[in-house]
């Protein structure tokens, strides 16, 4: 066990018997108690001493029986409609995954794009945030990495070795791939957790609901955007591959296809609940609008998908499903109870007066509006970078709610562009699972991902300051 660790396991539970017996009040009474919880659990999830997610459940230990909040109202969090939201998205994932068609939609997308090397890279790019749009992006980079490792192998065999313009190319695509995975979670509800703690935190704390399709609206432009800065910055500045010309990729690829053989009837029928859920979450306020008496929310959408999923029988002479219960061993439990655990840290602050305190304070200050908006989006997207995104926005949006609030601005227009900050880590591997995944490739080395990553973070600043000053008034 690493020395952090070590020191995270015994310095959380220390500093909240400190905070607790604080000889002065720092905050109030019950807003001490919500503090002490929360450095307990940021501790553990800074140093990862344990996982996340049991860092998750300790305010369902604490704060009933410090009296901030009984078991019930607690408890209540960790089932809200958002959990349920996602995990419908999870069993759809996991259906995807199943059958292999995100393999199959990933090929076919790399396929059209054509097959030189910056086409290549922009196949690559495309599929994987499409795929990460719907599935986790983890899941999603695990798909691409052995596509993307068969077709470099190619280079590294060709009659030239491995060339200066061949390690420009396998970066490009290595880098490529995370930067996609981060960047297309970007565009759903569904797409990245972070997204989701912030939709529930909304729906919880302040009764404000962003659709599917709303979100759809600031979230694809930007995804696109970033996606498409990302390949001009890996393909024409930092790794350009002008001498590259291969033909084999293309092979490569249909041979790929070939091995998955024609489309099967699992598939088919994957795609077709797939194709349904997402066109319900589309237009479900033109079928409200429609069908008054119906009432569709997102979650309803969700866990109707997950149960089709389940109950409707694929051969139902053989009892064959497309997924099983026994088929959820693999889906992210730990990511619902992180849900969970940050919805309730949230309602912690808000009922022991934290977020009415920090909104008050900003509220007397004299910041302008566009300075406080662009640190905080600078802070969020340079902490996300050591720091789990699921966590910090936990940590954060309740706090940067009370400063909306302070500022008197909606809170959708500051919280938006943080929140999404949160997903735009390019520069350190140990900043999302992409990162990490393509890193362990052994193509890229830190510094090569820090020197692009650093730029992309900035880009990423300026782009959502624009979206906080332009973009999200419009669409809100």
């Amino acid at each position: 066990m690493h020395f952090s660790k070590k020191l995270g396991l015994f310095l959380g539970p220390i500093l909240f018997f400190i905070i607790l017996y604080f000889p002065f009040e720092l905050v109030s009474e019950q807003g001490d108690k919500v503090i002490a919880v929360g450095v307990w659990m940021i501790v553990w999830w800074i140093t990862e001493a344990v996982s996340i997610s049991v860092s998750a459940l300790l305010p369902l230990i604490l704060f009933p029986l410090l009296n901030v909040m009984d078991i019930g109202d607690v408890g209540a969090n960790y089932g809200s409609p958002i959990v349920f939201l996602f995990f419908g998205g999870f069993v759809m994932a996991l259906a995807l995954e199943k059958v292999n068609l995100h393999r199959r939609i990933a090929l076919n997308i790399i396929r059209l794009t054509g097959t030189t090397p910056n086409k290549v890279v922009l196949g690559f790019m495309i599929a994987t945030a499409a795929l990460s749009m719907w599935i986790s992006n983890t899941a999603t980079t695990v798909v691409m990495l052995p596509i993307a490792m068969s077709v470099i192998g190619l280079l590294v065999n060709d009659a030239d070795g491995f060339t200066k313009s061949d390690q420009n190319f396998s970066l490009s695509v290595m880098l490529g791939i995370a930067f996609s995975a981060n960047a297309g979670g970007i565009a759903t509800v569904i797409g990245t957790p972070p997204n989701m703690v912030m939709v529930g935190l909304l729906e919880n704390e302040y009764n404000i609901e962003i659709s599917f399709f709303k979100w759809m609206l600031i979230g694809i432009p930007f995804s696109v955007t970033m996606i498409t800065i990302s390949y001009l910055v890996l393909t024409k500045w930092m790794f350009p591959n002008r001498e590259l010309k291969f033909t084999a990729s293309k092979d490569v690829i249909n041979e790929e296809l070939y091995k998955l053989g024609p489309m099967s009837g699992k598939e088919k029928m994957v795609l077709y609940i797939f194709g349904v859920t997402v066109a319900l979450w589309i237009f479900r306020a033109l079928i409200n609008d429609i069908l008054p008496a119906l009432q569709l929310n997102d979650t309803i959408i969700s866990i109707f998908a997950a149960v089709c999923l389940f109950a409707l029988p694929y051969n139902l002479k053989k009892g064959d499903f497309i997924i099983e219960w026994r088929d959820t061993s693999k889906l992210a439990w730990g990511i619902l109870i992180l849900f969970g655990g940050g919805l309730a840290l949230a309602k912690g602050m808000s009922v022991s007066g934290i977020v009415d305190l920090v909104a008050n304070a900003i509220a007397t200050s004299d910041i302008s509006i566009l300075v406080m908006a662009s640190l905080l989006i600078f802070l969020m997207l340079f902490m996300t970078e050591i720091m789990s995104n699921v966590a910090l926005v936990a940590v954060l949006a309740p706090v940067v709610a009370g400063i909306a609030i302070g500022l008197e601005i909606p809170i959708l227009y500051l919280l938006i562009p943080v929140t999404i900050a949160s997903s735009c880590a390019f520069m350190l591997p140990m900043a999302t699972p992409p990162n990490a995944i393509v890193f362990a490739s052994g193509y890229v080395k830190v510094h090569e991902m820090a020197r692009v990553g650093i730029i992309l973070n900035l880009i990423a600043v300026g782009l959502l300051i624009l979206m906080f000053q332009f973009v999200i008034p419009l669409v809100f």
